[in-house]
């Protein structure tokens, strides 16, 4: 099949430091359709004193995110003058539409509302290598905690149950890793904030969802125990429009052990029977 238009969306990996922002809030696309949003451009202030974090954070975009929308950007400091893509249009995710959709690849976590005819996307920070977050699990809400506790552990992953007792622990406040607010979801893992700087749209946790502060406490606030939780892994998203138009978001492929993690080999993209029955790409 010859595609009438493919155009591609944007989103990769990297570092720095954060402030508040808001989940970005779109309407639900129409019967068929998964297309939501708009991406635009802004320009870099003259004597521009902000890291990229601190744009990333300003519109509700992960490091990652913004990454791939602006190759060869200085994460530190983007140059002034220059122009910022924020890549606020995607493609949501092949799942159902409730509770919410975590998709590990992209970095994105989204929330359906019970009521209402909206979906609140939010960038996350996932576990790092050898401390994965789960992916292709479908869980719920257990229960929500102000000020949680933290533990932190120093070993990898393998060693965990055997040394949990060296965690170092962590007591409700500002120092916290896991920030002020927690949703347990499961029995060993939280959708959580931070206590940090940095870490939105890196691998950098230790197998739990990470969330600028304000976003966590957005997703408290609203979000019921017993809401149904989804995490997937689709690095790449494809739609067929109800006009005929074809969109394609890619998304760099998540390494699945260290060994790949720490090899210079890309991690191949994954090609679902789907994409290639629509004439998709390969």
């Amino acid at each position: 099949m010859t595609m009438r238009r493919v155009k591609l969306l944007y989103t990769a990996l990297m570092l720095l430091a954060s402030h508040g922002a808001l989940a970005v809030s779109y309407p639900l696309p129409p019967e068929g359709s998964r297309l939501v949003g708009s991406a635009f451009t802004i320009a870099v202030p003259d004597n521009n004193t902000q890291p990229l974090e601190s744009f990333a954070a300003q519109y509700g975009q992960g490091l990652s995110n913004m990454l791939e929308a602006n190759p060869g950007v200085d994460v530190y400091l983007p140059r002034s003058g220059s122009t910022l893509t924020i890549p606020q249009q995607l493609i949501l995710p092949d799942t159902v539409r409730e509770g919410i959709v975590i998709n590990v690849a992209e970095m994105r976590l989204y929330y359906y509302p019970p009521l209402g005819n909206s979906v609140e996307v939010l960038p996350i920070g996932i576990g790092q290598a050898g401390r994965e977050t789960p992916r292709n699990w479908v869980t719920a809400v257990e229960r929500k905690q102000e000020g949680p506790h933290g533990c932190q552990p120093p070993i990898p992953a393998a060693s965990m149950r055997r040394e949990a007792k060296r965690c170092r622990r962590w007591c409700p406040g500002p120092d916290n890793p896991m920030g002020l607010y927690a949703i347990y979801i499961g029995r060993l893992y939280a959708i959580h904030g931070t206590n940090a700087n940095f870490g939105i749209g890196l691998r950098v946790s230790q197998g739990c969802i990470r969330l600028r502060n304000d976003d966590i406490k957005f997703l408290f606030d609203n979000v019921p125990v017993g809401t149904r939780v989804q995490l997937i892994d689709q690095p790449v998203k494809y739609s067929v429009e109800p006009d005929g138009s074809h969109w394609l978001e890619v998304h760099e492929p998540l390494s699945r052990n260290r060994a790949e993690f720490e090899s210079d080999r890309k991690v191949p993209l994954p090609m679902t029977s789907a994409l290639r029955d629509t004439g998709g790409p390969g």
